[in-house]
């Protein structure tokens, strides 16, 4: 945002923490804050008869509570923090009003919106196309853009249900990256060790996304 329309939205900014796990949209309820994340990770998930899967990524880049943007008060989808942080939040009828009393605050937060919808999309093509070992290296390239360090607190358990397979496919896939040296896997954690491999074996399923928010951000 520019620094006029940032201070118009500050005062109704409030500091916030986001728990490890905690839910901050409920499928299908009512949304009850906008959240602008300044460090951690937030996961959108979408609950299928087959489980749980990932369909996009929200760090300190974006905000968590499209549709309230967009003009609707709730989703089908749940947001869970999979990285704890702390983010600035705002009450829904608060944004509107502010979008609408400042309706050039609406152009950052549609950009980003559409920079969120190519990373959705190409979520989608990844999982069709791709094998399970680029997949996991998006991912992990993905999670590491929205921290400053580079080692993650995972377990095979819960990357089977973010990348929507099963967790001897996780298991397999991580192996086969280690073996490459592009990470180290410890009990509960992922260290990633050499990013130039893992952006080979993502390609365009990673790169698609990174330079359309580049490009995107660029425009404000």
């Amino acid at each position: 945002m520019s620094p006029d329309d940032f201070a118009a939205l500050a005062p109704r900014l409030e500091p916030v923490a986001m728990p490890f796990q905690s839910v901050l949209i409920a499928s299908n309820q009512p949304i009850r804050s906008v959240l602008f994340p300044e460090s951690g990770i937030v996961s959108t998930i979408a609950n299928t008869e087959e489980g749980r899967i990932e369909i996009g990524v929200i760090g300190r880049e974006g905000l968590v509570g499209v549709p309230v943007v967009l003009g609707t008060d709730q989703t089908p989808h749940t947001s869970v923090v999979q990285v704890a942080g702390t983010a600035l939040a705002i009450a829904p009828a608060a944004l509107r009003a502010a979008i609408h009393a400042r309706p050039s605050l609406f152009r950052p937060l549609g950009l980003y919106i559409q920079a969120l919808f190519v990373q959705v999309s190409q979520t989608a093509s990844v999982n069709v196309n791709f094998d399970i070992e680029a997949r996991l290296a998006r991912w992990l390239l993905m999670m590491t853009d929205r921290v400053d360090v580079d080692e993650i607190p995972l377990t095979h358990e819960f990357l089977s249900a973010m990348l929507g397979v099963r967790r001897p496919g996780v298991t397999v896939a991580t192996h086969v990256l280690e073996g490459t040296g592009a990470i180290r896997a410890r009990r509960g954690r992922i260290e990633v060790r050499d990013r130039d491999k893992l952006l080979e074996l993502a390609g365009d399923g990673y790169l698609t996304g990174v330079i359309e928010h580049e490009r995107l951000m660029a425009e404000i």
